[in-house]
């Protein structure tokens, strides 16, 4: 996966959404993608976790909901990114 690249993903109902990619980790066995729906300034960001089994054609993705988990990746991730701040 490509950083700061357009990624579309297909939702249970068969509708696509694109998000950019703007950063992705791995912590603890678990890969972890920073998605946004603006590749610059102000957006609506989510973290998903990729939940895929190894053999598994396409990657499957779920959006960190756990507060622990979510504050935890967060925090990688603006330490990574230097312009990225999270907010409720």
């Amino acid at each position: 996966m490509e950083k700061s690249g357009k990624i579309t993903f297909q939702l249970d109902q068969g509708e696509t959404e694109s998000f950019y990619v703007l950063e992705q980790t791995r912590i603890g066995g678990s890969n972890y993608i920073l998605v946004a729906d603006s590749q610059e300034g102000d957006g609506e960001a989510m973290i998903l976790k990729d939940t895929s089994e190894d053999g598994d054609e396409e990657g499957i993705f779920a959006v960190v909901e756990d507060e622990e988990e979510l504050a935890a990746v967060a925090g990688v991730f603006e330490s990574m990114l230097e312009d990225v701040e999270f907010t409720d």
